[in-house]
């Protein structure tokens, strides 16, 4: 079942997010976020008409996925960025590309042009499941990232919404 984010939901969300900040360069953010932190910016992304999605199974968070704005200015008002995570046990059941095409569908029905994902360049499994989905590399910048002692390539996926 797909849902909108609430505050309740934020134990849950720091529970699949915060190993992945800690442990991996999937994210380059340096630092766990907080239940405080996650809170808010659930309700910022709602607040400016962005969607904030949970999968849950029952009572169980299996996943979670948002956009916002690729890069600040007006002229970018309808290039967005997506953030998309699934728990471990959840991936390889089609959640990620249930909440992929909720975040794709809420962007387009507000007039948004293009989704883009930023994937760390050694993220094989990102990378191949946005292809799958239908996204392009649009871009490569070496080594825009830091984390753990090392430099990471980003790799940007693009998809036009309005094909």
């Amino acid at each position: 079942m797909l849902r909108d984010a609430t505050a309740a939901d934020v134990p849950a969300i720091a529970a699949i997010w915060n190993p992945i900040v800690r442990d991996t360069a999937i994210t380059f953010w340096p630092d766990e976020r907080s239940h405080d932190q996650i809170a808010a910016l659930i309700a910022e992304r709602q607040a400016a008409g962005q969607a904030f999605i949970v999968a849950a199974d029952g009572d169980r968070l299996l996943g979670f996925s948002t956009y916002s704005q690729f890069r600040g200015g007006a002229g970018y008002a309808r290039s967005m960025e997506h953030t998309i995570h699934a728990a471990p046990d959840a991936r390889g059941r089609g959640v990620g590309r249930a909440m992929l095409t909720a975040v794709q569908d809420h962007a387009r029905q507000r007039g948004h042009r293009i989704l883009i994902g930023g994937i760390t360049g050694s993220n094989d499994g990102s990378i191949a499941f946005h292809r799958a989905m239908g996204y392009a590399e649009w871009g490569r910048i070496p080594a825009a990232g830091w984390k753990f002692g090392r430099f990471h390539d980003l790799v940007l996926m693009g998809r036009d919404l309005s094909a």
